[in-house]
């Protein structure tokens, strides 16, 4: 097993350049075996969530031909050998369940386990499997499975009880094949929706409203294939903000849509850093003047994103001041506090409340990266610990950010990957 050792750091200084999005490429992905024709995609970073879909695309029978070096991939699917995802690729990533849409809409079935994930909290895919039932599938559950199946999908009106991004994803790739119009409302409006709406569209589909909470849909009867480039990661983007923050240091962030990192903006902002949009990027200085507490509080998109409280929650153990931190999308999400607690923050949880004291001074210790975002949370309040900080489970880390120790090096970082 991999571990990270993360000494205190100097101000961070330089530019890093920011990498194509993990959750937009998976969805899209998936989208490319809804035709038999080559799809090619680019800015897909190199992670190993997309290695997993890789994987799972093969498994379907798609030629998958990665090109890491130049950030391209091409998928080519002319023909669907399996509808059903194995067991052992879905339980590494919970990305895998978006599949079964596309799988549903060009086959007329789909199979696949429960899917796994990042363990954060309670996320059924009911709302994924209603919306494929009000399309006209039947649905079947059994040993760990759930199956879908339809002889033609229909289109319809179907409401989301909650704006989740992956069943708007899903019922989405499932409808541009229905027969007849869908409309999805109280769906998703994150940008990773509209990157696949895009990328779709470039397909052929007729989608309309992607980016609002109402989403038109024309059925089609085919696809053809298209080329797409990947929007730019917003996490990463606030990842690398908090860095430049909690290090009080001055980093120019490169290839960032500003308007996806609003919440971020504003919070930062609040605390007393300094962002500048420039025709080069986005400049952020935590040097400028003494930082404060400020109070978040997650929410669905165009909210403050759940994937970045832990990150702010770091940054807020270190300015003075008390902060209150509420998350409202997974029940699960504070596994970090207490290996940043472990680390001398002085963070109190009461169940999805957080109050922060700040302005203490960290130390390093021997933590775990209980997911994906925790684990950079760490890092982060790694480069501000006294001594080292000694972070295991960090395949959680790499699932998500690519490059992610060379990126944090090129600003000043010392920081190194060791094999125990």
């Amino acid at each position: 097993m991999a571990k990270y050792l993360v000494q205190k750091s100097e101000p961070l200084v330089g530019e890093v350049e920011i990498s194509g999005s993990k959750n937009a490429v998976l969805p899209i992905m998936a989208a490319a075996i809804l035709t038999d024709e080559a799809c090619e995609l680019s800015e897909v970073p190199a992670l190993r969530d997309v290695d997993v879909m890789c994987k799972l695309l093969r498994s379907l029978g798609s030629e998958v031909t990665e090109e890491y070096k130049y950030n391209r991939l091409n998928i080519t699917t002319k023909q669907i050998l399996t509808e059903e995802a194995p067991y052992e690729l879905v339980k590494k990533m919970r990305g895998s369940i978006l599949a079964m849409g596309p799988l549903l809409a060009r086959t007329g079935k789909a199979r696949i386990a429960r899917p796994g994930g990042c363990a954060i909290g309670a996320r059924p895919i009911e709302l994924h499997l209603k919306g494929f039932q009000a399309l006209g599938a039947k649905i079947v559950e059994s040993h760990g499975y759930v199956e879908a199946s339809a002889d033609k999908l229909i289109g319809n009106n179907i409401y989301f009880d909650f704006p989740s991004v992956g069943a708007t994803e899903n019922v989405m790739m499932a409808a541009v094949l229905a027969e007849g119009v869908t409309i999805l409302e109280n769906v998703a409006e994150e940008p990773e929706i509209v990157d696949l709406a895009n990328f779709l569209n470039r397909m052929g589909a007729r989608i309309k409203g992607a980016g609002t909470d109402t989403i038109k849909i024309e059925g089609v009867s085919s696809l053809h294939g298209a080329k797409h480039s990947i929007i730019p990661d917003r996490i990463e983007t606030g990842t690398f903000m908090i860095a430049a923050a909690i290090t009080r240091g001055t980093v120019l962030i490169k290839n960032v849509v500003p308007d996806h990192v609003k919440p971020i903006i504003a919070k930062l902002k609040e605390s007393g850093v300094l962002i500048d949009i420039t025709d080069e990027g986005m400049l952020v200085k935590g040097d400028a003047q003494p930082l404060t507490s400020t109070d978040i509080k997650t929410l669905p998109y165009p909210g403050f994103p759940t994937d970045m409280q832990s990150q702010f929650m770091a940054f807020l153990a270190t300015v003075k001041g008390s902060s209150n931190v509420i998350e409202t999308v997974f029940e699960n999400r504070f596994m970090h506090v207490g290996e940043l607690n472990r680390m001398g923050a002085n963070i109190k949880t009461e169940g999805n409340c957080a109050i922060v004291q700040g302005e203490r001074g960290l130390q390093g210790a021997q933590v775990i990266s209980t997911d994906l975002r925790a684990g950079a949370a760490l890092v982060l309040a790694g480069l501000t610990a006294e001594g080292t900080t000694e972070i295991s489970e960090i395949y959680h880390i790499e699932r998500g950010y690519e490059k992610f120790i060379e990126k944090f090096r090129g600003l000043g970082a010392t920081i190194i990957r060791v094999e125990e």
